[in-house]
C-alpha cells in the first residue's frame, strides 16, 4: 500500500483502526512508549523522532497531559526488543506504544558480531511480541515499518527489505494493530515529491541508513497526521444539532 501519488506534499496512509484507549487517555493522562532501535533513540546529533512527535501532539491536544518515553537502543531488532517488554513497556502501563521494526534484520551483514536476527526470527519475536502486548497492556498498538533509504534498497538487500514490510503488515493485520507504514511515506518523498536522497539521509552517514535531520521532522509530522486520525476514528461522531 503506497501513498496517494496525487498528493503534494504526501501524506501517510491511515490507520486500518482507532486509537481506542489512547483517545480515551487524552481526556487527562496519557502515556506513549517508544521502543525500537536507532530509529527511535536517535542517531548522532540528530533528535529523535519521539521527542518531536510528543511536541506537535502536544499542541493538537492542549488540554491533555502527554508523556513520552523513550526506550530504544541503537543496533537492536525484534527479539532482544521482546526481551525487554516486561521492564521496558509493560511496567510503563502505556496507552499507545510504537514498535519500530526490521531494519536491522534487513540491513545488518550475516558477518556482524553478534549476527543479526533471520528474518524469520524477526517475524517471529513481532509475533510474539503482539501477543504480550495484546494479553498483558490495554495499550493501543502502532508497529513501524521500515525506513526506505539506500541501505536497504540495495540489489542484495531490496526484496527481503520489501518482503518484511510485507511481513509487518500481515502480522499486524493478524494481531488487528495498526502499522505507521513509513517505507511507503519515505517512497512517496523520494518518488512522487522527488526528494534526493542526499536530502532524506543523514550526510554524516556513510552507511546511507539513517534519516537525516529534514526527514525525522517529516516523519514525525507524519506520524502525528496519523495518530490524530486514529484518536479521530476512535471517537464517536458528534450529534447533529436538533
Amino acid at each position: 500500500m503506497d501513498s496517494d501519488p496525487s498528493q503534494i506534499p504526501v501524506v501517510p496512509v491511515p490507520f486500518d483502526y482507532g486509537l481506542t484507549h489512547f483517545a480515551l487517555s487524552l481526556r487527562g493522562r496519557a502515556k506513549i512508549v517508544a521502543i525500537g532501535s536507532s530509529s527511535t533513540v536517535g542517531h548522532g546529533s540528530i533528535r529523535p523522532y519521539p521527542e518531536r512527535l510528543l511536541a506537535l501532539l502536544q499542541a493538537q491536544y492542549p488540554n491533555a497531559k502527554i508523556t513520552m518515553v523513550n526506550q530504544g537502543i541503537g543496533g537492536q531488532e525484534a527479539p532482544i526488543e521482546f526481551q525487554r517488554f516486561h521492564t521496558d513497556v509493560i511496567a510503563e502501563k502505556p496507552d499507545l506504544v510504537i514498535w519500530q521494526v526490521g531494519t536491522n534484520a534487513i540491513w545488518q551483514s550475516p558477518s556482524s558480531v553478534p549476527p543479526p536476527p533471520s528474518f524469520d526470527e524477526t517475524t517471529s519475536a513481532i509475533r510474539d511480541g503482539l501477543v504480550e502486548l495484546r494479553d498483558q497492556t490495554q495499550a493501543d498498538v502502532v508497529l513501524m515499518d521500515l525506513q526506505y533509504v539506500p541501505a536497504v534498497l540495495t540489489p542484495a538487500k531490496k526484496a527481503r527489505a520489501i518482503a518484511m514490510v510485507d511481513a509487518i503488515s500481515d502480522l499486524a493485520r493478524g494481531a488487528g494493530v495498526n502499522v505507521f507504514r513509513r517505507f511507503a511515506f519515505m517512497k512517496g518523498m523520494s518518488e512522487v515529491e522527488q526528494v534526493s536522497f542526499d536530502r532524506m539521509v543523514d550526510p554524516a552517514d556513510e552507511h546511507r541508513l539513517h534519516d537525516s535531520d529534514w526527514t525525522t521532522d517529516r516523519v514525525a509530522w507524519a506520524m502525528k497526521l496519523a495518530i490524530v486520525g486514529g484518536v479521530d476514528k476512535a471517537r464517536p461522531p458528534a450529534a447533529a444539532p436538533s
